[in-house]
C-alpha cells in the first residue's frame, strides 16, 4: 500500500526564514518547525510513518517506504466484515426480531439470508474491485516517484523535482539549512470537523525560488516528530539501521528481510501465542485476535505486500538520475562532512536542558538556547 501524502494539509509560510523552534499560528491550526539547524527533540527515533525505504552506511531514502501489511489487511477486512455483516449477521438479527407461529424462525432466516448473501456478493465484490484499482493506480504512480535521499557522509539532501515534463535535475541541499515542521490543522470536511497532522520537509531552489517540499500525514503530533527524529538521528550517526528505527519492539526475526511480508504475519503470532503462554492476555482476548486475522485474509495480506515490495526493487534503481547515483557513491572517510561548531554546541545544550525539564515543549527548550546564545528563535 502506499503511503498517505499530505497535499490537503495547510502549508506553513515559506516568505520568512525560520529555524527549529519557530512556530506559527494559522487557521485553525499552528506550525512547529524543527529544522534549520536540526536540534535534537528528545522523542522515540521511530519511523512511525513507515516512509524510510532504504538505508545504509550512506544514505537514506525518505518518501517511499515499502508497502505494508497492514494496508492490505484493512482492505480484506473491511470488505469480508461488511460481507459477514450483510450476508449473516443482519438476517439473523432480522429473523430474531420477526418470526412467530406464522413465519418460522428458519423461514424466515433463509428469506433474508438469500437476500442478504446477493447484496453482500454484489456490494463487496464491487467494493474490493475499486479498493484493487485504487491500490494499482497508487503502485503505478509510487514506481515513478523519488525519494528525497539523505546523504551523511556528505550532510546533504537530494530533492528531485517534478516538472511538467517529468523529473527535473536533482537539487542537493545542505543538511543544515533544510526545513522541517510539524503541522496541526483542524478543518471541516464532508464528514465533519477532522484534527490532521503531518510532517514536512523543504527547501527554496536556488535558482527558481520556488519551495521544494514532501509531506506526509500522521496520526498525532508525537508520531510525527519520531518519524523526523529518526532522519535526524541517522544524519548523526546515531541509529544505523531499518531495524533501528522500524522495530523497536524486536518483532522482526534476525534473518527476515528489511519491508514487511509474510514474515509480518509469523512473528505477529509468535508474539500473541508467548503472550498468551506469559499470561498477558487470555484466551478469549487470543481467540478474537485470531478470528480477525482470519477475517483480514490470514497470509493473503503477507504475499500481497511482498509482490508489491519486489516490483518496486526492482523498478526502483533504474529511475534514479545519473547525476544522484553519482553522489550517492561512499565517500572515503576522511572527507566526510563535520557537522557545525554551533550545530553540536547547541545539540548538546537542549539535550542537557530536556534532561532536566523532560515536560516542557521541545520549542521551548530551543527558544531557550538560542537565547543564551544571544539568537532569537
Amino acid at each position: 500500500m502506499s503511503q498517505k501524502t499530505a497535499s490537503n494539509l495547510p502549508r506553513p509560510g515559506f516568505n520568512q526564514p525560520h529555524r527549529a523552534g519557530n512556530t506559527e499560528r494559522m487557521a485553525g491550526g499552528r506550525v512547529t518547525y524543527l529544522a534549520p539547524l536540526p536540534l535534537p527533540t528528545g522523542y522515540p527515533k521511530v519511523d512511525y510513518l513507515k516512509a524510510v525505504g532504504e538505508l545504509n552506511d550512506t544514505w537514506l531514502d525518505y518518501g517511499t517506504g515499502w508497502p505494508t501489511v497492514f494496508g492490505w489487511q484493512l482492505i480484506f477486512g473491511v470488505v469480508f466484515g461488511v460481507f459477514l455483516l450483510v450476508a449473516f449477521i443482519f438476517p439473523l438479527i432480522i429473523a430474531t426480531v420477526t418470526y412467530n407461529e406464522a413465519y418460522p424462525f428458519i423461514g424466515e432466516f433463509v428469506i433474508h439470508f438469500k437476500m442478504g448473501i446477493t447484496l453482500a456478493l454484489w456490494g463487496c465484490g464491487a467494493g474490493l474491485l475499486i479498493s484493487l484499482s485504487v491500490v494499482l493506480h497508487a503502485h503505478q504512480k509510487r514506481k515513478k516517484s523519488m525519494p528525497v535521499r539523505f546523504n551523511r557522509q556528505r550532510r546533504e539532501v537530494c530533492f528531485v523535482p517534478e516538472g511538467p515534463r517529468g523529473h527535473e535535475a536533482p537539487v542537493f541541499v545542505p543538511w543544515e539549512s533544510l526545513m522541517a515542521w510539524v503541522v496541526e490543522a483542524r478543518g471541516v470536511t464532508e464528514y465533519g470537523m477532522m484534527q490532521q497532522y503531518g510532517l514536512g520537509l523543504g527547501y527554496a531552489h536556488p535558482q527558481t525560488e520556488k519551495w521544494l517540499t514532501l509531506e506526509f500525514m500522521a496520526p498525532a503530533v508525537p508520531l510525527a516528530m519520531g518519524s523526523w527524529e529518526a532522519i535526524r538521528a541517522y544524519m548523526e550517526y546515531e541509529v544505523d539501521s531499518l531495524r533501528d528505527i522500524q522495530d523497536p519492539e524486536g518483532l522482526r526475526g534476525p534473518d527476515d528481510p528489511p519491508y514487511e511480508g509474510l514474515h509480518t504475519l509469523r512473528n505477529a503470532r509468535k508474539d500473541i501465542n508467548q503472550r498468551r503462554r506469559n499470561g498477558e492476555v487470555g484466551w478469549l482476548f487470543t481467540l478474537c485476535w485470531y478470528l480477525i486475522d482470519i477475517i483480514e485474509g490470514w497470509n493473503l495480506p503477507g504475499y500481497l505486500a511482498e509482490w508489491e515490495t519486489r516490483r518496486l526493487k526492482k523498478a526502483g534503481p533504474k529511475r534514479l538520475p545519473e547525476a544522484m547515483q553519482a553522489w550517492s557513491q561512499p565517500l572515503p572517510r576522511e572527507q566526510w562532512a563535520q557537522p557545525s561548531p554551533a550545530l553540536e554546541r547547541l545539540s548538546v545544550e537542549v539535550t542537557r536542558l530536556h534532561k532536566q525539564h523532560p515536560n516542557r515543549p521541545i520549542e521551548q527548550l530551543f527558544a531557550e538556547v538560542y537565547r543564551k546564545e544571544g539568537l532569537t528563535a
